[in-house]
């Protein structure tokens, strides 16, 4: 038998996860050993872990109902961040991943869908529906694109009341199941953050809305009665601290209250219904700890964003990924929502390296304070035309004007009629030109809007002076293996400590290879 004393060697023992790992006494050594010890011989065992693969973590339904290995998704980022690379990369490597569709056009996210079905056949993804209340059309024509390419796995976000064509694609997708009752073909994972959304989700589509669309001919009367028997969603992400629009609620606290909300409507369901939704957890995995950390809440899943971003296969520029590798803990601000500017919502971005998040506060201010682009004092326009929209504000309504004119002309013909609209039109233009700016590397990196939370600069602290700490070689599927096989490092640590053991600081962290290596691949 071989007992290892040394700081590395017990490192090792711990860091074998599909072995057990005994801690036994020696005299007065304490050691680690993947064997068992002998009875009556000279080592006494003081605890033993059994083996803990990071493909045990997390909801076994997930892994299973999704056709991954790991109870892991990455998150889609909007724009196409979370780019069809992205995608692909995690697909091959066990872990789901969403497309980032908002703010494309139809034809991207067609190309998109198309690129994906021949790339990687057969293995599963989902991609992002966004709630997009001022332009209901597009929410549509994404709907029809998922179902005419039989998208089967939908990450819905932003939505704060269910809509027509959201409750389309859940429903459309149900057939009887093998043993009765309903099967979901089309299976959706809702982001949330508040629970009267959550609500929403957890409980069947609702009934008027459901028969409008048997009315249209959408649906067919039998999925109309087994619309009845399931959740709208399969799997339900709470969304904490995270990039983009986000409460900025503590997973600790929001987690449990989620967790509690499904319980009490699965109860009140009856057992009629089908097995709980799922409940997973956003918003600051940046790290091993973090990831474990959601888990022992009671999380089925994890959902990681802002890290993702600064991966080789992120669809950002390498400018945005230098600055995102270099962000700290506090690098963070919110800044006006282009999509909610008028209500005051806000994003959470990066603000080291810019100057987007002030000069968009700056923005709201003054949409706030006057009725229209002729009131403001004539120092704030030539500041605004100087520093931030660098052309006259006549020109950006001109181009805005146009946009509309193709897109959306009810929105025109309201601009024309409402001059503090018309002034928020040309406000949301730089806030929406800010986050295109950054995707593509344009030259105006002051400005540059980059959805980010805290996450990133946690796991730029536990990545440095290794691999994952250098953008040019930071791929997506090593930092999801590093990160699922570093919490459950972490749960071994934890489950020894729960049985007594004290562990040497020199053992207690997982450890990030300083140069390529070979993480343990999933099956």
């Amino acid at each position: 038998m071989t007992v290892r004393y040394d700081p590395d060697g017990v490192y090792a023992v711990l860091a074998d996860l599909d072995s057990p790992c005994y801690i036994v006494r020696n005299g007065d050594r304490i050691g680690a050993t993947p064997e068992p010890p002998a009875a009556g011989g000279p080592l006494t065992p003081l605890a033993v872990a059994g083996p803990m693969p990071s493909t045990q973590l997390g909801d076994s339904g997930f892994r299973r109902r999704h056709g991954v290995s790991h109870a892991y998704l990455a998150g889609s980022m909007a724009a196409g961040i979370a780019s069809e690379e992205l995608v692909a990369a995690l697909a091959r490597a066990g872990f789901l991943a969403s497309f980032g569709a908002a703010g494309l056009p139809p034809e991207r996210v067609e190309r998109a869908l198309t690129r994906l079905a021949r790339e990687i056949p057969g293995l599963p993804y989902a991609a992002n529906l966004i709630h997009t209340p001022h332009a209901p059309r597009l929410e549509r024509a994404v709907v029809d694109l998922f179902l005419s390419h039989r998208l089967r796995c939908v990450e819905a976000s932003a939505f704060v009341q269910l809509t027509p064509d959201l409750v389309r694609y859940r429903v459309a997708g149900l057939r009887p199941g093998p043993g009765g009752g309903a099967y979901a073909e089309n299976r959706l994972i809702a982001k949330v953050s508040r629970a009267e959304v959550a609500e929403l989700f957890l409980r069947p589509a609702p009934e008027p809305m459901v028969r409008a669309l048997f009315d249209r001919g959408e649906i067919t009367a039998e999925q109309v009665t087994l619309a009845r028997m399931v959740p709208m969603a399969d799997d339900l992400t709470v969304e904490a601290d995270s990039a983009g629009h986000t409460d900025r609620r503590p997973l600790i606290t929001a987690l449990p209250t989620m967790l509690r909300l499904r319980d009490r409507i699965a109860r009140e369901l009856g057992h009629a219904a089908p097995p709980p939704v799922r409940v997973g957890a956003a918003g600051g995995i940046g790290t091993p700890e973090a990831a474990l950390a959601a888990f022992s809440l009671g999380a089925a899943y994890v959902v990681t964003g802002s890290v993702n971003q600064a991966c080789l296969e992120a669809g950002t520029s390498p400018a945005v990924k230098a600055l995102l590798a270099a962000a700290g803990p506090a690098d963070y601000a919110m800044a006006p929502a282009a999509d909610m500017f008028e209500v005051g919502a806000e994003v959470q971005v990066l603000r080291s390296g810019s100057l987007f998040a002030g000069r968009a506060r700056r923005l709201h201010e003054l949409y706030r304070a006057h009725a229209g682009l002729d009131e403001l004092p004539a120092a704030d326009r030539r500041r605004l035309e100087a520093k931030v929209f660098q052309r006259p504000l006549s020109e950006v309504w001109r181009e805005t004007a146009d946009y509309l004119t193709e897109h959306h002309p009810e929105q025109l013909l309201r601009a024309e009629l409402d001059a503090r609209h018309r002034m928020a039109l040309v406000f949301r233009w730089y806030l929406g030109q800010s986050s295109r700016w950054a995707v593509t590397g344009a030259e105006r990196t002051g400005d540059y809007q980059i959805w980010c939370g805290p996450a990133m600069g946690a796991f730029n602290d536990w990545a440095a002076g290794s691999v994952l700490a250098d953008p040019a070689r930071r791929h997506v599927a090593d930092v999801a293996r590093h990160l699922t096989h570093g919490a459950a490092f972490h749960r071994r640590l934890a489950h020894l400590r729960f049985s007594g053991v004290r562990i040497p600081a020199a053992c207690a962290a997982y450890r990030l290879p300083s140069a390529p290596s070979a993480v343990p691949a999933t099956p």
